[in-house]
């Protein structure tokens, strides 16, 4: 679906790059290569968001094996294909084909093992994984999983030219495909043309970021060179964010509302106490994660 607006999302006071964040290369799974960008370091400042993982690749060594059968519990993973096919498999009995431009959205809650394996063996795989905390009380809640298209993400072009994919949350008047109590996240894919200029209209609690990874844009006077996120800072008083690309570029946009609650974290275990996560790992070890 593709909506054309009538007018831009008015932003009066835009919000300041607090910094810039580099990724690291790191592997995970069966060996797939990707860029980890927001990791634990970052985990309170970008709350309710827990992990980003940037992966893109040609050649299929870098891919392949993917990542087998392992546990989660306590939060969602949102990931993104831009380009390439990857099989979900889970033991609560879901099973889906994530494929170029489409989205899968797994809440884990109280615990789930799943794989996802591609179903290519060459070509180019490129996207991004989103781990999105649970509030305490959804934590153990039970495991759930949505496929969706990529003619199921609703989309808008603006005045300025630039496409607009709204994953979740809304924008311009135009509803995701997906929305969460609790947490709120708004999850934008940005297509910009040579000389455009974005906003968006985000309130100033909301924790949020942009990752370039096409080009590169303008934020508030802050270059953002590709392959880097920048970290939005809550002015006061700011109303939303405004990006604009010298030539043409390509980004994601994320924000959340924060949950200020602990985080504990070990490995794909994240709850809010360190006896949570002694419990996680007794569970899944006694096989208590089995459908």
């Amino acid at each position: 679906m593709t909506t054309h607006t009538k007018h831009a999302e008015a932003v009066a006071v835009p919000r300041r790059v607090e910094h810039l964040v580099a990724g690291q290369a790191t592997s995970d799974g069966a060996g797939v290569k990707l860029t980890r960008v927001i990791s634990q370091p970052l985990q309170r400042r970008l709350d309710p968001f827990l992990l980003l993982d940037a992966f893109g690749a040609e050649n299929p060594d870098d891919y392949i094996a993917g990542f087998p059968n392992h546990p989660h519990r306590g939060f969602e993973t949102v990931t993104y294909m831009l380009e390439g096919r990857m099989r979900h498999r889970d033991n609560a009995g879901h099973e889906g084909l994530l494929t170029s431009g489409g989205v899968q959205w797994m809440t884990a809650g109280r615990g789930v093992i799943h794989s996802e394996l591609p179903e290519q063996e060459d070509g180019r795989m490129e996207g991004f994984q989103l781990w999105l905390n649970l509030p305490a009380k959804d934590k153990m809640r039970a495991p759930w999983y949505r496929d969706i298209a990529e003619g199921e993400i609703p989309a808008f072009t603006t005045p300025e030219g630039v496409k607009v994919r709204v994953i979740a949350g809304a924008s311009h008047g135009v509803d995701g495909a997906m929305r969460r109590e609790g947490t709120e996240p708004l999850y934008l894919d940005l297509e910009f043309p040579a000389g455009a200029t974005f906003s968006q209209a985000l309130p100033a609690d909301r924790n949020a970021f942009v990752y370039v990874y096409r080009g590169a844009l303008k934020v508030t006077g802050t270059e953002v060179p590709v392959q880097r996120m920048a970290i939005f800072a809550n002015d006061p008083g700011s109303d939303g964010v405004m990006l604009h690309a010298g030539a043409a570029s390509r980004a994601i946009l994320v924000a959340g509302k924060p949950l200020h609650e602990p985080i504990a974290q070990y490995g794909p275990f994240v709850m809010n106490t360190k006896e949570e996560i002694v419990q996680a790992v007794n569970d899944y070890q006694a096989g208590k994660f089995d459908a």
